[in-house]
């Protein structure tokens, strides 16, 4: 079997008809992880037996002919800021290096009681902050399609263990663009779901009112199957939503052709790479020639988009990661003499420098004085944000743009200039801040070989159109 092109239907199929078993694709991947990642660095660590008593027990179903899950066998690799019973989970930074979890986030025991076998956790922007995973403590990932060019962030390692073959699946998340922008520069899928649709219960928080867990995956279709494991209200996440689950499978079925496209002429302006703008318009032609009526509309308060995400993302951080602080776990610096000490020394070298700058700007715009002038401003900007959206969505079904403005670009070319690096989430922070699903499809390369990714946009809880679009684009990109 070529690791690199299996896919979730086609791996159960092999492993239900006895061609081969769960345990020895969890060994072979294994096998190739230890052969190949080293000049990517997707993995921090492997979960190796847990793996394998899964991968046994589904093969035990096999030999008993039992009914099998939906994910029989199917190995999975999970971003290092979702916890795991038994596994570390240390966010991508060294104040976490040594915590292990005493429990299972809901997403990872949902897709583990589907028949997954968890391989093991996957390297990230230190707690997911980050647009290039150049700020893990444990090292930048490298991008499996050019290994001088960065795999996206801040689910870098995410994007990069299902495009190198280390994994047929992956949990990334996506805070203002984390799985959709790495799924663009690495040729991957990758999934933001409506927020509340899948629980966020065991997601160590970044900022908790963007904060989304999604899958990246081969296809469209895999993309769809896990979204069905995944989603659905839990009662250990006061926000996720009782909004009832589709078959999202089944409606890849329904055809296209009817569906109103929207194109925003913000996402189209200056700054897109001539090469990724001629990609989305061929695009766009296939999805009319498959029937989809395509109508030109406006986000006007895109431009707002950047600004108003680090104003709202970096107060919620500077909360969130208040907790880190030496008491209860992770790091503690041993040199200090007062509590005072303590917290300052423990912050000081357990944080990176992304870390740290975020913590300082949200600290910064939630201060006295400046929270009217800044955060209450940002959250009326987001509404507005909204609005544009909601505006949008009463006259089209999906809305087509661009992912990314750039192709993957360089290691090191972007990590001393953070406005620079901010700028790659041009096109990804808005859905974030409405709150709606999107969706991030391969549809070509540059001459360069690098990847291309459209983003399709779906209204909130309507993944089930998202998808199919998004899958009429995967099929035009194939034929």
């Amino acid at each position: 079997m070529n690791l690199e092109t299996l896919t979730i239907d086609s791996a159960r199929a092999e492993i239900a008809a006895g061609k081969t078993t769960a345990t020895a694709l969890a060994e072979a991947y294994y096998v190739r992880i230890a052969a190949e990642d080293g000049k990517i660095n997707s993995y921090l660590s492997l979960s190796k037996e847990r793996a394998l008593q899964q991968a046994a027990k589904m093969d035990a179903m096999v030999a008993a002919d039992s009914p099998l899950p939906p994910l029989a066998g199917v190995p999975i690799g999970i971003k290092d800021v979702l916890t795991m019973q038994g596994s570390p989970a240390t966010a991508g930074s060294k104040i976490l290096e040594h915590y292990h979890p005493p429990y299972d986030c809901t997403a990872v025991a949902k897709l583990e009681a589907a028949g997954a076998v968890l391989l093991g956790k996957l390297n990230c922007d230190e707690f997911a902050m980050g647009s290039s995973n150049e700020n893990s403590a444990y090292g930048p990932v490298h991008n499996p399609r050019a290994l001088n060019r960065v795999p996206g962030g801040s689910s870098g390692g995410s994007a990069a263990a299902v495009a190198a073959g280390f994994a047929i699946a992956s949990l990334g998340t996506d805070t203002g663009g984390s799985i959709r922008q790495p799924a663009a520069f690495c040729g991957v899928v990758g999934m933001l779901p409506t927020y509340g649709r899948i629980s966020r219960y065991g997601l160590i928080a970044f900022a908790s009112s963007l904060d989304r867990i999604g899958p990246f995956t081969r296809t469209v279709r895999d993309a769809a199957i896990l979204l069905g494991v995944m989603a659905g209200h839990d009662a250990n996440d006061a926000t996720s939503s009782h909004a009832p689950v589709e078959d999202y499978v089944a409606a890849l079925e329904k055809p296209v052709a009817g569906l109103r496209i929207g194109v925003p002429e913000e996402y189209f302006g200056d700054g897109l790479d001539p090469e990724i703008r001629a990609a989305i318009g061929k695009s766009i032609e296939k999805l009319e020639q498959a029937g989809c009526t395509i109508k030109r509309i406006s986000l006007p308060h895109t431009r707002y988009g950047i600004p108003t995400y680090y104003v709202i993302a970096t107060a919620e951080a500077s909360s969130n990661l208040a907790r880190f602080d030496g008491v209860r776990y992770g790091l503690r610096a041993k040199d200090a003499n007062t509590l005072s000490a303590m917290y300052r020394k423990t912050r000081d070298a357990g944080f990176g420098a992304e870390v740290k700058r975020r913590i300082l700007l949200g600290t910064y715009v939630l201060s006295a004085g400046y929270y009217d002038a800044y955060y209450r401003k940002a959250q009326q900007v987001r509404t507005l944000l909204t609005r544009d959206f909601l505006n949008a969505f009463a006259e089209v079904d999906a809305i087509v743009t661009p992912m990314t403005p750039t192709p993957p670009f360089r290691v090191g070319e972007k990590k001393d200039d953070p406005v620079a690096m901010y700028l790659a989430d041009i096109y990804s922070v808005a859905a974030s801040l409405a709150g709606i699903c999107g969706l991030s499809v391969p549809c070509g390369t540059t001459e360069a070989g690098l990847p291309i990714g459209l983003q399709v946009l779906g209204k909130h809880f309507d993944e089930a159109t998202m998808l199919r679009v998004g899958q009429a684009v995967e099929t035009a990109q194939n034929s």
